[in-house]
């Protein structure tokens, strides 16, 4: 295997499926599979989920029905649904989970505590976070980069709906340009919204790599994390 210990990065969007609100229990059994499929090869695997399915914090300023602070917590209680949600998923295919929350919710997640989560890796199990970094004004990119530091993963693997980084949206220009690999440094030249720049930032600072690639594909996870090439690979 190419990496022993991952962070996965998925997007509340992603678990819309066909669906213009919420989550779409399809998407939701495609990704249990796929992550199964890397836990039975002995992969450590921590995930961090978006809210955006359900709300999101920026959207919810913009109206003007609450502040930013007020929105963003919001958003952070729309991770914790789909965070639950994973977790069932994960669970019903038989692997072994645990739900460590940023923001204090006893009834039905760990409180986030860096060494406890290294240690339910080492002991094979799934470990999701919610409620991002816990703080307003932190998209949940941020989270992502911010806890695979944490917990010394290999490799922040971001799930989307395209298969990679291009020079332009692909959605909207059939003419976009992928890239196999690019550096962090061209990202901030070409102003590419691969992650918000603070998630970006600390992995480089970090040295720590980032793959995008589309988590829709089945089989797709599995072939990056056995080294195949699969996506676009940012590193220094």
């Amino acid at each position: 295997m190419k990496f022993k210990r991952i962070l996965l990065k998925l997007s509340g969007e992603a678990l819309l499926g066909s669906q213009s609100y919420g989550i779409d229990p399809k998407v939701l059994e495609s990704y249990a599979v796929s992550v199964k499929e890397v836990v039975d090869a002995g992969v450590e695997i921590a995930i961090v989920i978006g809210g955006g399915n359900i709300f999101r914090g920026v959207q919810g300023a913009q109206g003007g029905v609450v502040d930013r602070a007020t929105g963003d917590y919001m958003g952070m209680l729309a991770t914790m649904i789909n965070a639950m949600a994973l977790q069932g998923a994960f669970e019903q295919k038989g692997m072994k989970t645990r739900l460590q929350s940023a923001i204090k919710m006893e009834a039905i997640s760990e409180p986030f505590i860096r060494r406890r989560a290294i240690r339910h890796l080492e002991k094979g199990r799934v470990v999701i976070f919610g409620a991002g970094t816990g703080n307003p004004y932190f998209t949940t990119d941020t989270a992502a980069s911010l806890r695979a530091v944490e917990i010394e993963a290999d490799v922040v693997i971001k799930g989307t709906r395209v298969d990679g980084i291009y020079d332009s949206d692909p959605e909207k220009n059939p003419n976009a340009i992928k890239y196999d690999e690019i550096s962090f440094k061209k990202i901030y030249d070409l102003g590419l919204e691969v992650m918000d720049l603070t998630a970006i930032t600390l992995c480089q600072e970090n040295n720590k790599p980032i793959v995008v690639f589309d988590m829709n594909k089945p089989g797709n996870l599995m072939k990056l994390i056995q080294g195949e090439k699969v996506g676009t690979l940012v590193k220094d």
